[in-house]
C-alpha cells in the first residue's frame, strides 16, 4: 500500500492533469484567442459516419426585400449528420436563431479583405466556417492548424462539419451531403450552392472554362494556393517539420497557378447570372473555404442586431492577408 501523502500527490497529479485535459488552453502566446496544441504534423482526417438524423427539421427562408437579400434559418441541415457528441467534439447539435441581411447588389473591391471565420450560408442555412480556434503552443497567432490538416481531430463528421459549444452545426470543408442532395456533377455548371456575407453567390467545384463563354466546356475549378516548399522554421518562431499542411501558414498564393484568385473565387457569368458577377467556388484543394473576401462583409462582430454579428464567434481566430509568392 502506498504512503498516505503518496496517494494525496498521485491524487493532485491526477487532477491537474485532468484539468489541462479540459482547458481551452487559453489565448495563444501573443495574443488572440483559441486553444493551443503540439503537434506539428498533417494527418489523413479522421471522419465520424454521417448516418444518424438532425435533432431538428430544416428551417430556412430566403426573400428579398428594401434591397437586401435576407436569410432567416434554425442552422439545422436537411441531410443526415455524425453522431454528436463524439469523443473528439462534445457539443450537441441545437437549433438555432440566425438571420443575416445581405447587399443585393454587392460591390467587388480592388484590395481583398480578411475572411478566416464563418464566412457564407448555404441554401440550406448552414454556415460555411472557413477557419479554426486552435494555434501551436508556441506560435502565438501565426501558427493556426487547419480544420481538414488532420493535426488536431477536430471531430467532423463525413460532411466535414462539427459543433460549436452553442450548438450551432457548420461545415468546415466540402459539405458532402448537401452537394450530393443538390446533384452536384462534373458535366454541368454548378448550381448556386449559398451566400458570401459580402452578398456575391457561392458555387461548387465546376464552372465554365472561358468564363465569358457560357457554352464553353465545363472544367473544376483549382486553387492557386500552394504548400511552400522546405521547412518551417524551428523553435522558438516555429513548430519546424515540413511544410504540409497542417497549419494556415504552410500555404502561399501562387497568381495564376490556378483558375481561381487569392479569394478562391474569380468573374464568370452562371446559370443564375447570365451577365455575369464575382463568384466564390468550393474547391477540392486548399483553402477549399475562401479565406478573403472580394466585396465588403455585411457581417462583422458586435455590428448591431438582426444577426449582423460575425456568425461563428466561437471557432474565430487572429487571421492576416493571404501568403504570397
Amino acid at each position: 500500500m502506498k504512503p498516505f501523502s503518496a496517494c494525496i500527490a498521485m491524487a493532485y497529479l491526477t487532477m491537474i492533469a485532468q484539468l489541462h485535459a479540459q482547458r481551452p488552453n487559453g489565448p495563444p502566446p501573443g495574443g488572440g484567442s483559441g486553444r493551443t496544441h503540439t503537434e506539428t504534423e498533417a494527418k489523413p482526417l479522421r471522419l465520424i459516419p454521417a448516418d444518424e438524423k438532425p435533432p431538428a427539421e430544416n428551417e430556412v427562408t430566403i426573400e428579398i426585400k428594401d434591397g437586401f437579400r435576407i436569410i432567416t434559418a434554425n442552422n439545422i441541415p436537411e441531410h443526415l449528420v455524425g453522431k454528436f457528441p463524439n469523443r473528439a467534439n462534445p457539443n450537441a447539435i441545437s437549433p438555432q436563431k440566425a438571420e443575416i441581411k445581405l447587399p443585393l447588389e454587392p460591390k467587388a473591391n480592388k484590395e481583398a479583405t480578411d475572411a478566416r471565420t464563418a464566412v457564407g450560408v448555404l441554401l440550406n442555412g448552414v454556415f460555411l466556417e472557413a477557419g479554426t480556434a486552435e494555434f501551436w503552443t508556441g506560435g502565438g497567432t501565426t501558427w493556426n492548424y487547419e480544420a481538414l490538416g488532420g493535426a488536431i481531430n477536430l471531430g467532423l463528421d463525413e460532411n466535414h462539419a462539427h459543433v460549436q459549444p452553442t450548438g450551432k452545426y457548420h461545415y468546415h470543408g466540402k459539405p458532402t451531403g448537401f452537394l450530393k442532395d443538390l446533384k452536384l456533377s462534373h458535366h454541368d455548371h454548378s448550381p448556386l450552392i449559398g451566400w458570401s456575407f459580402d452578398g456575391f453567390p457561392i458555387y461548387a467545384l465546376y464552372g465554365y472554362s472561358d468564363p465569358e463563354d457560357t457554352s464553353s466546356e465545363i472544367v473544376e475549378m483549382t486553387s492557386s494556393y500552394k504548400l511552400k516548399q522546405g521547412e518551417r522554421p524551428g523553435a522558438p518562431d516555429g513548430p519546424g517539420g515540413k511544410y504540409d499542411g497542417a497549419f494556415t501558414a504552410d500555404y502561399e498564393y501562387v497568381a495564376d497557378s490556378g483558375t481561381l484568385d487569392e479569394c478562391n473565387g474569380r468573374f464568370t457569368k452562371t446559370p443564375e447570372f447570365p451577365e455575369g458577377t464575382y463568384a466564390y467556388f468550393l474547391s477540392n484543394e486548399w483553402p477549399v473555404i475562401y479565406r478573403s473576401y472580394r466585396g465588403t462583409p455585411a457581417i462583422r462582430p458586435g455590428a448591431g442586431p438582426g444577426g449582423q454579428r460575425r456568425p461563428g464567434m466561437e471557432d474565430r481566430r487572429p487571421t492576416g492577408p493571404p501568403q504570397r509568392r
